[in-house]
């Protein structure tokens, strides 16, 4: 399930000037690496207790949706005072708890930690291309956004709609979009920070780690259902 669609651009238009965009993606890189620690310590804490197992179904939805929007709400109240950092790491910890029912059913397989490293390593090739595509490209992308969030937003209500049909092809075909679609936002978000048109490196940071998070979860979802070893 992905919550990129609540994220805005609230800048109305303004554009920073080259050291402002160098030190926004500094700031951004920086906190988007430390924003991963409480994501690790959440699906840890989430797979030893076993505490999210329960979470199933219109439950687990709720909840989800419930915490994600409340935090991304809190987030944006936050992010010019210094409540924004700790309040996005709150966030990433929560997602991580989040995450760690899906992580959990993979390491049942006789190959999940293979699998969750493939699906590790997967997302942090398509950053790095992502990346270094931002850096080289010189046409404007911002047209991109309106068609990337009807394209997250499809992604949403088809997970929605999945988590009650419980079909194994609806999830592959819902991962595969996600993937197609959050890899684009990555592009997309990264040359937002490039070319000067995000200045605040919170909500860049949320945006990158929303596309990171939701790339990572459907290549974990497809490694699973295609490349999962039952003992």
């Amino acid at each position: 399930m992905n919550d990129r669609i609540t994220t805005l651009d609230l800048n109305q238009g303004y554009v920073a000037s080259g050291a402002e965009r160098n030190k926004v993606l500094r700031n951004t890189y920086w906190l988007l690496a430390l924003s991963l620690v409480p994501t690790v310590l959440g699906a840890w804490i989430g797979v030893a207790t076993g505490i999210t197992q329960s979470l199933g179904g219109g439950l687990g939805m709720i909840l989800f949706l419930g915490g994600a929007f409340g935090f991304m709400y809190a987030i944006e109240k936050t992010k010019n005072s210094a409540a924004g950092v700790p309040v996005l790491l709150g966030f990433t910890f929560f997602m991580g708890l989040m995450l760690s029912r899906m992580i959990a059913m993979v390491l049942g397989f006789k190959n999940g930690p293979d699998l969750i490293m493939t699906a590790f390593g997967g997302t942090a090739g398509v950053f790095f291309v992502m990346a270094s595509l931002s850096s080289v490209i010189k046409r404007d992308l911002s047209g991109m956004g309106k068609w990337l969030f009807v394209g997250a937003l499809a992604i949403m209500v088809g997970g929605i709609i999945n988590v009650f049909v419980g079909s194994t092809a609806g999830m592959m075909a819902i991962s595969v979009a996600a993937i197609g679609v959050f890899s684009a936002y990555m592009l997309y978000d990264l040359k937002q920070i490039v070319d000067g048109g995000e200045t605040n490196y919170i909500s860049a940071t949320l945006a990158l780690y929303l596309d990171i998070i939701n790339v990572f979860q459907s290549l974990l979802a497809l490694l699973g259902i295609m490349g999962g070893e039952r003992d």
